[in-house]
Protein backbone atom coordinates (compact mmCIF):
# COMPACT_ATOMS: atom_id res chain seq x y z
CA UNK A 1 0.00 0.00 0.00
CA UNK A 2 3.23 2.37 0.69
CA UNK A 3 4.03 1.76 -2.99
CA UNK A 4 4.17 4.44 -5.48
CA UNK A 5 1.52 5.29 -7.77
CA UNK A 6 3.21 7.30 -10.25
CA UNK A 7 0.26 6.56 -13.56
CA UNK A 8 -2.40 8.86 -12.76
CA UNK A 9 -5.98 9.16 -15.01
CA UNK A 10 -6.19 12.38 -16.44
CA UNK A 11 -10.12 11.87 -15.91
CA UNK A 12 -10.40 11.35 -12.10
CA UNK A 13 -6.78 11.80 -10.83
CA UNK A 14 -6.99 7.95 -9.77
CA UNK A 15 -3.30 6.73 -9.46
CA UNK A 16 -2.09 3.29 -9.64
CA UNK A 17 1.49 1.59 -9.77
CA UNK A 18 1.48 -0.03 -13.05
CA UNK A 19 0.61 1.10 -16.32
CA UNK A 20 -1.23 -1.98 -16.79
CA UNK A 21 -3.38 -1.45 -14.62
CA UNK A 22 -4.07 2.24 -15.50
CA UNK A 23 -4.84 1.19 -19.39
CA UNK A 24 -7.56 -1.23 -17.86
CA UNK A 25 -9.33 1.66 -15.71
CA UNK A 26 -9.13 4.15 -18.60
CA UNK A 27 -11.86 1.98 -20.17
CA UNK A 28 -14.24 2.82 -17.43
CA UNK A 29 -14.50 6.61 -18.96
CA UNK A 30 -14.06 5.25 -22.61
CA UNK A 31 -16.25 2.66 -22.22
CA UNK A 32 -13.92 0.40 -24.53
CA UNK A 33 -14.38 -3.22 -24.56
CA UNK A 34 -11.66 -5.13 -26.23
CA UNK A 35 -12.38 -8.68 -25.11
CA UNK A 36 -15.24 -10.25 -27.37
CA UNK A 37 -17.11 -13.25 -26.80
CA UNK A 38 -16.35 -15.53 -30.37
CA UNK A 39 -19.86 -17.98 -29.11
CA UNK A 40 -22.16 -14.70 -28.86
CA UNK A 41 -20.74 -11.97 -29.48
CA UNK A 42 -21.21 -9.93 -26.40
CA UNK A 43 -17.92 -7.57 -25.42
CA UNK A 44 -16.27 -7.13 -21.61
CA UNK A 45 -14.12 -4.36 -20.60
CA UNK A 46 -12.05 -6.89 -19.01
CA UNK A 47 -10.37 -10.61 -19.93
CA UNK A 48 -11.56 -11.94 -16.46
CA UNK A 49 -14.97 -10.96 -17.01
CA UNK A 50 -14.76 -12.84 -20.42
CA UNK A 51 -13.62 -15.73 -18.66
CA UNK A 52 -16.43 -15.40 -16.45
CA UNK A 53 -18.88 -15.22 -19.01
CA UNK A 54 -17.60 -17.99 -20.80
CA UNK A 55 -18.54 -20.42 -18.47
CA UNK A 56 -22.04 -20.02 -19.65
CA UNK A 57 -21.37 -21.77 -22.58
CA UNK A 58 -18.79 -24.27 -21.76
CA UNK A 59 -21.14 -25.30 -18.50
CA UNK A 60 -17.68 -25.30 -16.44
CA UNK A 61 -18.55 -24.88 -12.82
CA UNK A 62 -14.73 -24.66 -11.06
CA UNK A 63 -16.41 -23.62 -7.41
CA UNK A 64 -17.86 -26.12 -5.22
CA UNK A 65 -19.20 -26.17 -2.09
CA UNK A 66 -17.78 -28.08 0.69
CA UNK A 67 -20.67 -28.67 2.61
CA UNK A 68 -22.98 -30.38 -0.56
CA UNK A 69 -20.64 -30.62 -3.75
CA UNK A 70 -22.46 -28.48 -5.63
CA UNK A 71 -20.64 -26.63 -7.99
CA UNK A 72 -20.95 -23.16 -9.63
CA UNK A 73 -19.20 -21.13 -12.38
CA UNK A 74 -18.53 -17.87 -10.27
CA UNK A 75 -17.67 -17.41 -6.62
CA UNK A 76 -20.13 -15.00 -6.20
CA UNK A 77 -22.96 -18.02 -6.44
CA UNK A 78 -20.62 -20.17 -4.53
CA UNK A 79 -20.50 -17.49 -1.51
CA UNK A 80 -24.55 -16.98 -2.04
CA UNK A 81 -25.25 -20.98 -1.89
CA UNK A 82 -23.20 -21.36 0.88
CA UNK A 83 -25.31 -19.46 3.40
CA UNK A 84 -28.10 -22.14 2.59
CA UNK A 85 -26.06 -24.16 4.97
CA UNK A 86 -25.82 -21.30 7.96
CA UNK A 87 -28.17 -21.64 10.74
CA UNK A 88 -29.96 -25.19 11.55
CA UNK A 89 -33.30 -26.48 10.20
CA UNK A 90 -35.27 -27.24 13.43
CA UNK A 91 -38.58 -26.51 12.82
CA UNK A 92 -40.30 -30.25 11.32
CA UNK A 93 -43.51 -30.15 9.79
CA UNK A 94 -45.72 -32.19 12.09
CA UNK A 95 -46.80 -34.45 8.59
CA UNK A 96 -44.19 -34.90 6.41
CA UNK A 97 -40.96 -34.77 8.49
CA UNK A 98 -39.48 -31.90 6.52
CA UNK A 99 -37.36 -29.30 8.64
CA UNK A 100 -37.34 -25.59 7.95
CA UNK A 101 -35.11 -22.73 9.80
CA UNK A 102 -38.28 -20.26 9.67
CA UNK A 103 -41.88 -20.10 11.26
CA UNK A 104 -42.71 -18.46 8.26
CA UNK A 105 -41.95 -20.60 5.87
CA UNK A 106 -43.19 -23.80 8.31
CA UNK A 107 -46.20 -22.04 8.29
CA UNK A 108 -46.53 -21.67 4.03
CA UNK A 109 -45.71 -25.68 3.48
CA UNK A 110 -48.22 -27.08 6.19
CA UNK A 111 -50.89 -25.27 3.85
CA UNK A 112 -50.48 -28.09 1.44
CA UNK A 113 -51.34 -31.02 3.66
CA UNK A 114 -54.02 -29.01 5.31
CA UNK A 115 -55.91 -28.67 2.28
CA UNK A 116 -57.72 -31.28 0.63
CA UNK A 117 -56.57 -31.81 -3.14
CA UNK A 118 -59.92 -33.07 -3.93
CA UNK A 119 -59.92 -32.24 -7.61
CA UNK A 120 -57.77 -34.92 -9.29
CA UNK A 121 -56.47 -35.36 -13.11
CA UNK A 122 -58.52 -38.26 -14.84
CA UNK A 123 -55.41 -39.21 -17.19
CA UNK A 124 -52.43 -39.37 -14.44
CA UNK A 125 -54.64 -39.11 -10.87
CA UNK A 126 -52.80 -35.69 -9.66
CA UNK A 127 -54.45 -33.96 -7.35
CA UNK A 128 -55.29 -30.39 -7.20
CA UNK A 129 -56.55 -27.97 -4.19
CA UNK A 130 -58.46 -25.91 -6.65
CA UNK A 131 -60.39 -26.53 -9.38
CA UNK A 132 -58.87 -23.83 -11.79
CA UNK A 133 -55.38 -25.50 -10.62
CA UNK A 134 -56.83 -28.78 -12.52
CA UNK A 135 -58.06 -27.02 -15.43
CA UNK A 136 -54.84 -25.62 -16.43
CA UNK A 137 -53.00 -28.96 -15.73
CA UNK A 138 -55.57 -31.02 -17.51
CA UNK A 139 -53.67 -28.73 -21.04
CA UNK A 140 -50.80 -30.58 -20.12
CA UNK A 141 -52.50 -34.01 -21.70
CA UNK A 142 -55.05 -32.36 -23.84
CA UNK A 143 -52.83 -29.59 -25.44
CA UNK A 144 -55.56 -27.05 -25.69
CA UNK A 145 -53.61 -23.26 -26.22
CA UNK A 146 -56.22 -20.92 -25.05
CA UNK A 147 -54.78 -17.55 -25.05
CA UNK A 148 -53.87 -16.44 -28.34
CA UNK A 149 -51.46 -13.05 -29.07
CA UNK A 150 -53.13 -10.12 -30.12
CA UNK A 151 -50.21 -9.57 -32.51
CA UNK A 152 -49.16 -12.66 -33.84
CA UNK A 153 -51.77 -15.52 -33.48
CA UNK A 154 -49.84 -17.76 -31.62
CA UNK A 155 -51.10 -19.46 -28.93
CA UNK A 156 -50.30 -20.58 -25.46
CA UNK A 157 -51.97 -22.58 -22.79
CA UNK A 158 -51.17 -20.82 -19.57
CA UNK A 159 -51.72 -16.72 -19.70
CA UNK A 160 -48.63 -16.08 -17.56
CA UNK A 161 -46.96 -17.36 -20.84
CA UNK A 162 -48.71 -15.31 -22.68
CA UNK A 163 -47.91 -12.32 -21.27
CA UNK A 164 -44.03 -13.34 -21.29
CA UNK A 165 -44.42 -13.90 -25.10
CA UNK A 166 -45.91 -10.78 -25.38
CA UNK A 167 -42.80 -8.51 -24.58
CA UNK A 168 -41.22 -9.87 -27.68
CA UNK A 169 -43.28 -7.21 -29.55
CA UNK A 170 -42.08 -4.51 -27.27
CA UNK A 171 -40.79 -1.79 -29.19
CA UNK A 172 -37.88 -1.60 -27.36
CA UNK A 173 -36.71 -4.72 -28.73
CA UNK A 174 -35.19 -3.84 -31.91
CA UNK A 175 -33.52 -7.09 -33.18
CA UNK A 176 -36.23 -8.95 -35.16
CA UNK A 177 -35.45 -13.23 -35.89
CA UNK A 178 -36.13 -13.27 -40.05
CA UNK A 179 -37.11 -17.26 -39.15
CA UNK A 180 -39.88 -17.23 -36.56
CA UNK A 181 -39.94 -13.08 -36.10
CA UNK A 182 -39.24 -13.28 -32.44
CA UNK A 183 -37.58 -9.91 -31.41
CA UNK A 184 -34.69 -9.06 -28.79
CA UNK A 185 -33.80 -6.18 -26.83
CA UNK A 186 -29.90 -7.16 -27.02
CA UNK A 187 -27.19 -8.67 -29.71
CA UNK A 188 -26.28 -11.47 -27.64
CA UNK A 189 -29.39 -13.02 -26.73
CA UNK A 190 -30.44 -12.43 -30.20
CA UNK A 191 -27.43 -14.18 -31.72
CA UNK A 192 -27.72 -16.92 -29.38
CA UNK A 193 -31.05 -17.27 -30.37
CA UNK A 194 -30.35 -17.62 -34.21
CA UNK A 195 -28.14 -20.18 -33.69
CA UNK A 196 -31.48 -22.64 -32.91
CA UNK A 197 -32.87 -22.27 -36.24
CA UNK A 198 -29.26 -22.75 -38.03
CA UNK A 199 -28.34 -25.85 -36.23
CA UNK A 200 -29.45 -29.20 -37.13
CA UNK A 201 -32.41 -30.08 -34.99
CA UNK A 202 -31.46 -33.98 -35.09
CA UNK A 203 -33.44 -34.47 -31.17
CA UNK A 204 -36.92 -35.60 -32.50
CA UNK A 205 -39.78 -36.01 -29.96
CA UNK A 206 -41.18 -39.65 -30.11
CA UNK A 207 -44.87 -38.27 -29.40
CA UNK A 208 -45.61 -35.55 -31.61
CA UNK A 209 -42.82 -35.46 -33.68
CA UNK A 210 -41.42 -31.91 -32.94
CA UNK A 211 -37.54 -31.58 -33.60
CA UNK A 212 -34.51 -29.76 -31.36
CA UNK A 213 -31.12 -28.54 -31.97
CA UNK A 214 -30.05 -30.03 -28.47
CA UNK A 215 -30.83 -32.72 -26.21
CA UNK A 216 -31.50 -30.82 -23.17
CA UNK A 217 -34.09 -28.79 -24.97
CA UNK A 218 -35.74 -32.39 -26.53
CA UNK A 219 -35.76 -33.65 -22.71
CA UNK A 220 -37.36 -30.28 -21.00
CA UNK A 221 -40.18 -30.53 -24.21
CA UNK A 222 -40.40 -34.52 -23.33
CA UNK A 223 -42.48 -32.98 -19.94
CA UNK A 224 -45.39 -31.67 -21.48
CA UNK A 225 -46.33 -35.09 -22.59
CA UNK A 226 -45.40 -36.98 -19.34
CA UNK A 227 -46.78 -34.34 -16.83
CA UNK A 228 -42.88 -34.77 -14.65
CA UNK A 229 -42.39 -31.96 -13.09
CA UNK A 230 -38.76 -32.46 -10.85
CA UNK A 231 -38.17 -28.89 -9.97
CA UNK A 232 -39.54 -28.45 -6.03
CA UNK A 233 -39.95 -25.49 -4.31
CA UNK A 234 -37.84 -26.02 -0.82
CA UNK A 235 -40.51 -23.84 0.90
CA UNK A 236 -43.84 -24.90 -0.53
CA UNK A 237 -43.22 -28.18 -1.80
CA UNK A 238 -45.30 -26.93 -5.48
CA UNK A 239 -43.60 -28.96 -8.39
CA UNK A 240 -42.26 -27.10 -11.77
CA UNK A 241 -41.24 -29.00 -15.00
CA UNK A 242 -38.82 -26.24 -15.85
CA UNK A 243 -35.84 -24.42 -13.94
CA UNK A 244 -36.57 -21.19 -14.86
CA UNK A 245 -40.44 -21.51 -13.93
CA UNK A 246 -39.87 -22.16 -9.98
CA UNK A 247 -37.00 -19.44 -10.20
CA UNK A 248 -39.95 -17.48 -10.50
CA UNK A 249 -42.33 -18.66 -8.07
CA UNK A 250 -39.55 -18.13 -5.22
CA UNK A 251 -39.90 -14.74 -5.61
CA UNK A 252 -43.35 -14.79 -3.70
CA UNK A 253 -41.99 -16.37 -1.13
Amino acid sequence: HATEKPHKCGDCGKGFVWASHLARHRRVHTGEKPYRCAECGEAFSQGSHLAKHRRSHTGERPHRCPACGKTFCQNSDLARHHRTHLGKKNLRCGDCGKFFRAGPALARHQRCHRRERAHRCGDCGKGFVWASHLERHRRVHTGERPFPCGNCGERFSQKSHLLQHRKTHSPDRPYKCGDCGKRFGEVPNFLVHRRAHSAQKSFTCGECGKSFAWASHLERHRRVHTGEKPYECPECGESFSQSSHLTKHRRIH
